[in-house]
This record gives C-alpha cells, sequence and structure tokens, in this order.
C-alpha cells in the first residue's frame, strides 16, 4: 500500500470534487510553516538563515487554521523549522485532526520526550521523524552527534504508546545506494515505522552546504540502484507508485507546484516550498497571479535539477487518478 487507505480514499474524493467542479488547480497538501526555529542547525537547510527577529516569531492558532481552510487541502504537512518548538503546536493539530485534515508533523525527535503528552494518538495524525542515513551518517547530516540514537529512542516510545510513525529522509551525492538500501531496510524492518518518504536534495539556495545536491541523472541513477532485485516492493512507502517510477527515470512530468503551497510567517510562497520568488497574502492570489508556465525544469534555470516530491508528487498523483490501471496499481502497492 503506497498510501494509507483511509487517506487515499479522502484523497480520491477529493479529486473527483475538483474535476466536476472544473478546478485547473488547488491544493492537494499544504506545506504549512508556523515558525522557523530549530534546535538544529543541518547542513542542507537553510530555514534558520531568516533574520533574528523572524525566528522568534510564531505563527497564531488562527491564522494557521485559517490558511488550511482558505486553500481547502486534505493533508497537512507541519513542518518549520521545528514545529514541536511552537508553544501551541499540539493545538493546531487538534484542531486539524477534529476538522478531518491528514496531519503529517514533520520534526527531528528530539523534542518528543517533553511534548509527547500533549497529543493523543488518531489516524488522522502521524510523526513525520526525519532521518537521513543511519547513526554516522544521519548525525553529520545534521551536525550534532548523538541525533540519531535520540531520534530512534523517541520514535519507539511514541509507537509503543500507538502513534503512526513514518520517515522523512533526503539524500545528496554523498549517499550511495549502498547507503541508502541499509537505511531504507533499516526503517523498514528493523525500527518498522508505518511508511517512509524519501526526495532527492534540491539546492536550497540558502543551504550552508552547496556542493551535495543531486542532478537529476544522478537521481535517476540512484533510485534505479536503489529500487532494484524487487526491494522497491518489500519497503513501505508513503508515495504514489508513479512518484517512484518517476524517482528511477521510467517516467517524466512537469512540476506542479501550485498542488502542495506553501504557507509561512510571510505568507503564501510563490512559487514553491524550496523557491521564494515572493508571498502573496492569499491561495487565490497565488494561483491567480503566478505565471505557471515559467516554472519547472526547462523553463527556469532553478528548476533544472529539482525532483522533489513537493513538485513531482501531485504531478503523480494525479496521473494515477486519471488512470484506472494506475489506480489499481497503487491501492495494490
Amino acid at each position: 500500500m503506497g498510501i494509507p487507505m483511509r487517506q487515499a480514499i479522502r484523497v480520491g474524493a477529493y479529486l473527483v470534487k475538483q474535476k466536476l467542479a472544473r478546478r485547473e488547480k488547488f491544493a492537494l497538501t499544504l506545506e504549512l510553516e508556523p515558525l522557523f526555529a530549530c534546535n538544529l542547525a543541518c547542513a542542507g537547510c537553510g530555514k534558520i538563515q531568516h533574520p533574528a527577529s523572524t525566528l522568534k516569531q510564531r505563527m497564531p492558532v488562527a491564522q494557521a487554521i485559517a490558511a488550511v481552510e482558505e486553500c481547502g487541502a486534505p493533508v497537512v504537512s507541519i513542518a518549520g523549522g521545528e514545529p514541536l518548538m511552537h508553544p501551541e503546536i499540539e493545538v493546531i493539530v487538534d484542531e486539524l485532526v477534529k476538522r478531518k485534515k491528514f496531519v503529517y508533523l514533520c520534526t527531528n525527535a528530539l523534542l518528543l520526550p517533553r511534548k509527547i503528552d500533549k497529543f493523543r494518538p488518531s489516524p488522522y495524525f502521524a510523526w513525520a521523524v526525519h532521518i537521513d542515513g543511519l547513526e554516522e551518517r544521519h548525525d553529520a547530516s545534521v551536525c550534532k552527534q548523538g541525533v540519531f540514537a535520540q531520534a530512534v529512542d523517541n520514535v519507539k516510545e511514541v509507537q509503543r504508546r500507538g502513534f503512526r510513525v513514518t520517515t522523512n529522509s533526503t539524500f545528496f551525492t554523498s549517499d550511495t545506494p549502498q547507503s541508502v538500501i541499509e537505511v531504507l531496510e533499516y526503517l523498514n524492518n528493523d525500527l518498522r515505522v508505518d511508511q517512509m518518504m524519501l526526495s532527492p536534495a534540491y539546492a536550497y539556495d540558502k543551504a550552508p552546504d552547496q556542493e551535495h545536491f543531486l542532478g537529476v541523472t544522478e537521481t535517476r541513477e540512484l533510485f534505479r540502484k536503489v529500487f532494484a532485485d524487487g526491494r522497491r516492493k518489500k519497503w513501505r512507502f508513503n508515495h504514489s507508485p508513479l512518484f517512484l517510477d518517476f524517482l528511477e527515470g521510467k517516467v517524466d512530468f512537469q512540476c506542479t507546484a501550485w498542488a502542495i503551497p506553501s504557507y509561512s510567517l510571510y505568507g503564501w510562497q510563490r512559487p514553491c516550498y524550496l523557491m521564494s520568488d515572493g508571498y502573496v497574502g492569499s491561495y487565490q492570489e497565488l494561483l491567480a497571479d503566478t505565471d505557471w508556465s515559467a516554472y519547472g525544469r526547462g523553463r527556469d534555470p532553478r528548476c533544472a535539477n529539482c525532483m522533489a516530491h513537493c513538485g513531482y508528487e501531485p504531478t503523480a498523483v494525479l496521473a494515477t487518478m486519471g488512470s484506472l490501471r494506475e489506480s489499481i496499481r497503487a491501492v495494490r502497492g
């Protein structure tokens, strides 16, 4: 199973509704950033490069909920920064779960012990823990020793408490097919997380490390080898099969960044979570006033090496829903 059945059914019904309404552009997942502050300084991330005054800000609960309701996305990925640093993060999650939104709270898991009692297990809620390799590789990625061991211990505790746990792993040129296989095997078979998400690193312009981002050819070669020998079918991914085909280079897609919009302290980010060409005050303004034809590989040089899920997973989902064969394949996994 690529995506949980309850979520697949809800998203499928949502897509049918958009088609019947003849909407060409709409939100599938909202990337919600209620803060930029973080308790780590990862080499591949540039979020904490914002001004100190911005890093001190926390989005009010009402503002966060309003953004979700405005765009109507059935899935919300709460990112940052480190969302667990937000003093009312559990209130945001609870309000979204009440609205039956599928919430993924992205975290490095270090603050879980002091925050876990404020959350309740729900089929609409999952932790999305960042794990970018086994111990040595992950600790190097987050630029701090001991983080991997703490994250694993904390994941085991939230699993014991009945929470759904997914992981999100980003891979760079320093990763080899074997190192990727090893971390996926560990997460799937040893840590036994519910599902895994993965993404080739995008050259985020404010990231301290600008030397290890994957290009398209490198990404396809890497994942072709990682998924070889039937391994892909053994792993529990929170991705559509077509997106995994895309990573291997079996299919190619255009970016549909409008389907996973980003809303932060600055407003609605144009055009996507990874690029910043300004901000607007509403999702409808984002849709209407952005020249979407100017973005994507072959259009904007900044997009040349991007294969990130925030641009291409929604394209894969839309292609899946448009094909009976691919829909059956997605259900079977």
